[in-house]
């Protein structure tokens, strides 16, 4: 339960190319116009420390185990909440993260294949127990995602690299979660990108409103 003046807490999820980042920008533009205190962050990411083991996480070039990069994950995350997000929710501040706990259960429990209880734990106790507000998904075939990457022409990433049958079992479980949890609004992102936003921005709207009224998180 969050205290009456803490800040609501929202989450961007979704495969490779979804377009977290670009609807994520925009939000937070849109709620400044409106006059609303929002941080952003990321993860892997965050302050100096996670941002170390992004770079490590994201590196073609280095090999890692799927109980290594999970620790490493949970590592970044724990830096983050105790850093970057718990403390600007105190003050009252709207957190906008691309990605974060459920990122890890879609990419470590569904596409790696790590036994689910466990993973859930740790990112407890990795996490305080914090969870969001709100948690966008960005729903994509992960085929138009990565059409999109190459239209970008930039290099992949360690994750980019897996194999399309690994990123198809991540959305499978993205949408599992959607369709259990309350706090998931699925959003088509194959829809034209105003679209998107506006649908974004009402419902996060909606949720820093009800906070502000002394609703719970």
């Amino acid at each position: 339960m969050k205290s009456f003046n803490a800040g609501s807490f929202i989450t961007f999820e979704g495969v490779e190319g979804a377009g977290k980042s670009s609807r994520c920008r925009e939000l937070i533009g849109r709620l400044e116009r409106s006059g609303v205190s929002v941080l952003h962050t990321r993860e892997p990411g965050g302050p100096p420390a996670s941002e170390r083991i992004r770079s490590l996480l994201l590196d073609p070039d280095i090999a890692i185990s799927p109980l290594t990069e999970l620790m490493l994950y949970l590592a970044s995350r724990a830096s983050n909440v105790d850093l970057v997000i718990r403390p600007a929710l105190e003050k009252g501040i709207n957190v906008i993260c691309e990605r974060y706990s459920d990122a890890t259960f879609a990419y470590q429990i569904g596409g790696r294949g790590l036994p689910e209880k466990p993973v859930r734990d740790a990112d407890n106790l990795a996490t305080g127990g914090l969870i969001p507000d709100l948690t966008i998904l960005l729903d994509l075939d992960p085929e138009e995602g990565f059409a999109r990457l190459r239209r970008q022409g930039r290099k992949k990433d360690r994750i980019e690299l897996e194999k399309i049958s690994f990123h198809r079992r991540v959305r499978q479980l993205y949408l599992e979660l959607a369709e259990k949890e309350v706090r998931y609004l699925v959003v088509d992102a194959s829809q034209e990108p105003d679209i998107q936003d506006r649908l974004i921005k009402d419902s996060v709207m909606n949720i820093i409103s009800g906070n502000n009224d002394g609703g719970e998180g």
